[in-house]
């Protein structure tokens, strides 16, 4: 099969749009979104009641932007490429408001549906991630925290990114029982029929199942892409600039 050369800036573009495009149908399954995505649809769903204008998309980078400002501390350090991870995450919360209002329609009236969405998102965003990690630029916050903490205390990336993982599944948790004030309204037993403010069996399956849909999806775009940049001097200028910053 010949494959798509020059592609790592298009492969960019379509992580992008695609990871938006997987967590706005997860959402609309309503039976939980990723350890990842959940903080954001939670936090916005709490500050909704005060603030009706505000969009998860923008509560999804103030987010990240908080957590940025925690690296700087984190790392004692600030660089450049940080400010290029948050650019990337507004364009990316702006991206997910479109598809949250693009599939604001799609309510679908049976679990068996809900859970063939939630895989079906699930696998969108998995390829979405994989196009990300096949190119040069500059990634979400998210990945770039883990990234720099295992960089900084020369830890194993894939052990930070589990505590990180982990992290972000006991805070969403935390989040769903303590701002709204239902928590006596939990029940365990529907929690494979509907979410509980964004937290769900949904939630658990997407964790267990996005590093090999991640790692499938690696494989297949190896096959059609040729991940060699379209330009190779803002490859060179930000691999360049990246080392002078270390």
């Amino acid at each position: 099969m010949k494959k798509i050369k020059k592609s790592s800036e298009l492969l960019w573009l379509l992580g992008i749009t695609l990871v938006a495009l997987g967590v706005a149908i997860c959402s609309n399954a309503d039976l939980g979104v990723s350890m990842i995505a959940a903080p954001a649809f939670i936090v916005h769903e709490a500050l909704s009641r005060l603030w009706s204008s505000l969009s998860v998309g923008v509560v999804e980078y103030l987010i990240q932007g908080a957590l940025l400002l925690l690296l700087c501390v984190v790392v004692r350090k600030f660089n450049w490429r940080y400010l290029l991870a948050f650019a990337v995450a507004v364009l990316y919360g702006y991206m997910l408001n479109l598809f949250i209002f693009l599939l604001g329609g799609l309510q679908p009236d049976t679990t068996f549906v809900r859970w063939l969405l939630l895989i079906l998102g699930d696998m969108i965003t998995a390829l979405g991630v994989a196009c990300f990690f096949c190119t040069y630029m500059p990634l979400q916050v998210f990945e770039l925290f883990v990234a720099e903490v295992s960089e900084h205390f020369h830890i194993d990336i894939h052990r930070v990114k589990l505590f990180f993982d982990l992290s972000l599944l006991l805070l969403s948790v935390i989040l769903a029982l303590t701002l709204f004030g239902d928590v006596l309204t939990f029940n365990w037993t529907t929690i494979g029929h509907a979410a509980f403010h964004s937290i769900g069996l949904g939630t658990l399956i997407t964790t267990l199942i996005n590093a090999p849909l991640i790692r499938l999806a690696s494989k297949w775009i190896a096959r059609i892409f040729d991940p060699s940049p379209l330009f190779p001097s803002l490859k060179a200028f930000l691999k360049r600039n990246n080392e002078t910053n270390q």
